[in-house]
């Protein structure tokens, strides 16, 4: 790994930090922040259980394969009560451990971590859980995400059978 001195060089606390902040903009239902998060060329990912963590969704079934602006349509509904869904949306919370920075190349950090969603709503609470690997980029003052991919790392998504949230 070659280390450029010239760019910014984020412990893995700022890291932490920023995947941290991440989860509580989520949690707090304040999308259109987390969504600021994202860089313009940013892709969010959550691919069906039973296929390799690097697949493509060009070949792939994805519950989620969002580009920066379907990632933007998805917020905006999200945010509005026709949104059946998630209107009232769920409760959330999003616990993120295990931070490991595991390559960095150029401007851009490969960040794995383990996380656990829990949501209620409607008097039922869905586990899910997983990896979520990031790639994370610095622009202007801070990071940016250019890529979340979310690894579910159960069988399936029964009993919840379905993923209107946020991950």
């Amino acid at each position: 790994m070659t280390i450029d001195l010239a760019l910014p060089n984020p412990t893995r606390a700022q890291v932490e930090d920023f995947l941290f902040l991440e989860a509580d903009l989520i949690d707090e239902w304040r999308l259109p922040e987390w969504l600021a998060l994202f860089s313009d060329d940013a892709h969010y990912y959550v691919p069906s259980t039973d296929v390799a963590p690097d697949a493509s969704p060009e070949n792939n079934l994805f519950y989620i394969a969002d580009d920066r602006f379907r990632l933007g349509e998805r917020v905006k509904r999200l945010m509005k009560r026709t949104a059946h869904a998630e209107f009232p949306r769920s409760k959330l919370r999003h616990l993120v451990s295990n931070v490991r920075i595991r390559e960095r190349a150029g401007d851009e950090w490969q960040v794995s971590s383990a996380f656990i969603t829990y949501r209620t709503k409607e008097g039922q609470t869905d586990v899910f859980f997983g990896t979520n690997l990031h790639q994370l980029v610095w622009e202007g003052e801070g990071l940016r995400i250019r890529e979340k991919r979310c690894l579910l790392a159960s069988d399936g998504l029964r009993p919840q059978g379905r993923v209107s949230i946020i991950l």
